[in-house]
């Protein structure tokens, strides 16, 4: 079963649209006791990362989402999602994260003739294999929407990296968590293939799925 986790601060419905789109059903979950049934969680985000901390904390979700996590279960972080899962965010002060990877969140610097937000399509760039990349090429363009990017302490989790203005980390994996910080859900076929191989994780056939249902394209 896939859980997409509902704290008030996520674009569910889109998520379990774009697994529909791939065949796959997702549920919203919201309780620790439904976030420990799962099999794959789906960790959605937007807004403030102080703001999605505190809910999450409010709604005591943190414990069943880590044990997950611990589990090497398959989990798919996006956006926020992505950035709480590190130790500090500088979103409006000084706030602590989940922890599950050492670094830091901080904003894109301020130059002149650079957006902020980074908001629209941007190609990424593979730094590893990663399974539920499969079938994605290195330039492959994604959909992006945020003011802040994660710094990992450690680059062996490094899964993508893009650029804007500067590079900065675009996604993150290790065993089966895979956490990005563009929007598949938004980001038509390259998009699909992501999630599909997502809800394809550890079953019987592999990660990949059959490639040649989903034929990947650059969007723009």
């Amino acid at each position: 079963m896939i859980g997409i986790v509902d704290y008030g601060m996520g674009n569910l419905r889109s998520v379990q649209k774009g697994f529909e789109k791939v065949g796959s059903t997702a549920h919203i979950v919201s309780t620790p006791a439904e976030i420990a049934a799962a099999d794959r969680l789906v960790l959605p985000g937007v807004g403030a990362f102080r703001d999605a901390i505190s809910e999450l904390k409010r709604l005591d979700l943190i414990p069943a989402l880590k044990e997950h996590i611990a589990a090497d279960k398959p989990f798919l972080g996006i956006c926020l999602g992505l950035q709480m899962l590190f130790d500090v965010g500088y979103e409006d002060g000084e706030y602590q994260g989940l922890g599950i990877f050492r670094g830091s969140v901080r904003r894109f610097a301020s130059r002149e003739g650079l957006k902020i937000p980074h908001m629209g399509w941007n190609t990424i760039e593979l730094k590893k294999a990663v399974p539920q990349l499969t079938g994605i090429p290195s330039d492959a363009t994604f959909y992006f929407v945020h003011s802040y990017f994660v710094v990992p302490e450690d680059p062996s989790i490094i899964a993508t990296t893009t650029t804007h203005g500067e590079s900065f980390v675009s996604s993150v994996s290790r065993g089966n968590l895979l956490a990005t910080q563009f929007h598949p859900e938004k980001s038509q076929n390259a998009g699909l293939r992501l999630l599909k191989n997502f809800a394809r994780s550890m079953e019987g056939q592999g990660s990949t799925g059959n490639s040649h249902e989903l034929p990947v394209v650059s969007a723009q």
